[in-house]
């Protein structure tokens, strides 16, 4: 059998069989009941859920699977989480290959044990041929918040330096050619990790960090946004400073894409007291995925809740959230 049946998804044999063959080893899992018991440290819990729906499911650079895995290990790490467990939740279309099915389940379960978060429970539905686009995946998340770890827009201050963590753009711009078949020289291939180790890092060197987020859809632009209203204070960056790969900028340009808006999946936002920013930078460029920390900017008083990009040529551009959709389903 080299394909999924409804029969997979009926609670019988099929069902059983998938589970104990496939997902069981993979994860780590025993029995099938339908919850797990975990244990977690007397700390604030954190708590979050995504669904995941990519197409295609395997692009340069990753699949649905370990996309699934990090983004909700990022959702944490951004958060001042230390990710602990998972569950993840998937509909599969009949007829869906068995092979591509054992791959994502494989890059899933490289992933966790990469970021040291465990998949705990799951659940699997299968829907009728047409009824859905190959696979859907959602995921909850379970972790534990440290003491002194306090992340929210409203600790954002005047003076704070904003830090990115690496190059943008190239999740988006990876989805998008493999959608459309097209190449880009240099390639682009999907910046997907799990952060948390990179947030570790950071800690170790301050606890002066106000506000985390991961840039995903919506792009950078959109997340300094969110900043800015939250804070209600005005962020400016230098255009020269933002780290954009080549092969991003020559698909933008062809593509009229703005990078700014383009979606990543393996990098952070920082926005922390001036007093430690280039310290929490040298920290950041000492691990494998903070080499391209920069600091891009700076926050100011007004105008309230807005962003600002001074440009390579000297001008100023108002930046807004994104309008629309640039580029659809990258995640």
């Amino acid at each position: 059998m080299d394909r999924i049946l409804l029969g997979h998804g009926s609670g019988g044999k099929l069902m059983h069989e998938l589970i104990r063959i496939h997902f069981g080893p993979a994860f780590g899992i025993q029995g099938t009941g339908d919850s797990a018991l975990v244990t977690v440290p007397s700390h604030r819990l954190a708590y979050t859920t995504d669904s995941y729906v990519v197409t295609p499911l395997f692009f340069p650079g990753g699949n649905i699977g370990d996309l699934a895995v990090n983004g909700t290990v990022n959702d944490h790490a951004v958060s001042g989480a230390e990710p602990l467990y998972l569950t993840a939740g998937f509909v599969i279309e009949e007829g869906f290959p068995l092979a591509d099915l054992k791959a994502i389940i494989a890059s899933m379960s490289a992933a966790a044990r990469q970021s040291g978060i465990k998949i705990v429970a799951g659940d699997t539905k299968v829907v009728n041929k047409g009824k859905a686009d190959g696979i859907f995946i959602n995921t909850s998340g379970i972790g534990v918040v440290p003491e002194g770890r306090e992340i929210s827009g409203s600790n954002i201050q005047k003076g704070d330096r904003v830090i990115i963590s690496g190059n943008i753009g190239s999740h988006g711009v990876a989805v998008m050619s493999e959608r459309n078949g097209l190449t880009f020289d240099p390639p682009v291939t999907s910046d997907t990790k799990a952060l948390n180790g990179l947030v570790s890092a950071m800690y170790a060197a301050t606890n002066r960090i106000h506000f985390m987020r991961d840039p995903t859809r919506g792009g950078l632009a959109t997340t300094l946004k969110e900043a800015a209203l939250e804070s209600g204070l005005c962020i400016r960056i230098q255009e020269h400073s933002l780290p954009i790969p080549q092969g991003v900028k020559g698909a933008c340009s062809l593509l009229g894409l703005d990078p700014l808006f383009v979606a990543n999946e393996g990098i952070l936002i920082a926005i922390i007291d001036a007093s430690v920013a280039e310290t929490v930078v040298s920290a950041m460029r000492s691990h494998e995925f903070g080499r391209h920390a920069v600091i891009i900017g700076e926050v100011v008083v007004s105008p309230s809740g807005a962003v600002l990009l001074e440009t390579a040529i000297g001008g100023t551009r108002i930046i807004d959230m994104l309008q629309g959709e640039q580029l659809p389903r990258i995640c």
